[in-house]
């Protein structure tokens, strides 16, 4: 299918779950997430309107970025300290703030106010990044006693193999860890960013508000 086709069939998609979730339609964002695609694939995506991307790697993220001027990207993989400086200048949101050694390099580069999700290990797996659920409230506490950074969101990749079981547990947690930080600290945390193309309706169902699709956008990865 084109990826016209295959994003009607997305947002049908997203809709239904959202419907089965007690929720209105468009109550999800999606951010495609660009890991391994050709120009050719992205500019058929931001000929359907999309002007936000997700990217894992920071180089790949510029060399797209001088061919899409308008665009804005998320990061959504892992960040490298040694990477920090060059994450400022190119992404206006940094999803994957996994550690408070990165919160750090992050205050100590920035001049200016910077958005970040908190990005949490739900699923307990141990080659995944993230903060443990147990720290949620010292990596809260270290975002909010920064100068630059604002938080907006928490994300989660969800446990690999999929499973139904397994996925809403680990999405169902990021959402109590959401509603617990907002108690706690009295703030508002706006988005729960959760759910890929695998995954994503299971995410909806436990309050996603963000899914971060690549295959069921874009195909399969040709490299």
């Amino acid at each position: 299918m084109s990826i016209r086709e295959n994003y009607r069939r997305l947002e049908e998609r997203v809709d239904e779950y959202c419907s089965l979730a007690g929720r209105g339609p468009h109550c999800v964002f999606i951010l495609p997430v660009t890991k391994g695609i050709d120009v050719e694939r992205m500019r058929e995506a931001y000929d359907l309107g999309f002007r936000v991307f997700g990217e894992n790697r920071v180089q790949e993220a510029y060399r797209k970025a001088s061919i899409f001027p308008d665009v804005r990207w998320h990061l959504i993989g892992h960040l490298q300290t040694n990477k920090v400086k060059k994450a400022i200048n190119l992404f206006s949101l940094i999803q994957s703030v996994d550690s408070l050694k990165l919160v750090e390099h992050l205050d100590r580069r920035l001049d200016r106010p910077f958005p970040v999700f908190l990005e949490f290990n739900t699923s307990g797996e141990p080659q995944k990044h993230g903060f443990s659920p147990q720290d949620m409230e010292r990596a809260v506490e270290g975002v909010l006693g920064s100068r630059w950074l604002r938080l907006e969101g928490f994300m989660t990749v969800g446990p690999y193999p999929v499973e139904e079981g397994r996925s809403r547990r680990a999405f169902a947690l990021l959402r109590e860890l959401k509603e617990r930080a907002e108690e706690v600290f009295g703030i508002r945390i706006e988005h729960l960013s959760m759910g890929m193309s695998e995954d994503y309706h299971w995410a909806i169902l436990e309050g996603s508000t963000m899914i971060r699709p690549g295959r069921a956008l874009f195909g399969e990865r040709r490299n």
